[in-house]
């Protein structure tokens, strides 16, 4: 019986985890972007992943902040051809572009004042 209930609350547990976030990178908006000389955020997520969902948090957070910034992500498990395409092997990375070069990379960063330092760098 205990090992059900242990059972049960894991379901129950990575069920609360789940992102409800969709892909919004598209190679065509991102060269779109980069030809018109914006700076572009990317972000790579996965569904079950709890640190992606505190990046997504303070992501969605700059969107609001800075207006002239395209800000882009995928599910890296779903969307393998966008993560071949931008070299991203792990769910919690973000990437910076300006001016067609990729100017900061983070892996698993989730301190709030160092993913917006690195965004408000590059302005």
């Amino acid at each position: 019986m205990k090992k059900i209930l242990i059972l049960i609350f894991i379901i129950i547990s990575s069920k609360s985890f789940a992102l409800d976030k969709t892909t919004t990178f598209t190679i065509e908006k991102f060269n779109k972007a980069q030809s018109e000389g914006k700076i572009v955020v990317i972000n790579s997520w996965n569904k079950t992943c709890y640190t992606c969902g505190k990046q997504i948090k303070i992501l969605d957070e700059a969107e609001n902040k800075f207006n002239d910034i395209l800000f882009l992500s995928f599910e890296q498990q779903k969307d393998k051809e966008i993560a071949k395409f931008l070299n991203i092997e792990y769910w919690t990375t973000i990437i910076i572009y300006k001016d067609n070069i990729e100017i900061y990379r983070s892996i698993g960063e989730t301190e709030k004042s160092k993913i917006h330092s690195a965004i408000s760098s590059t302005i």
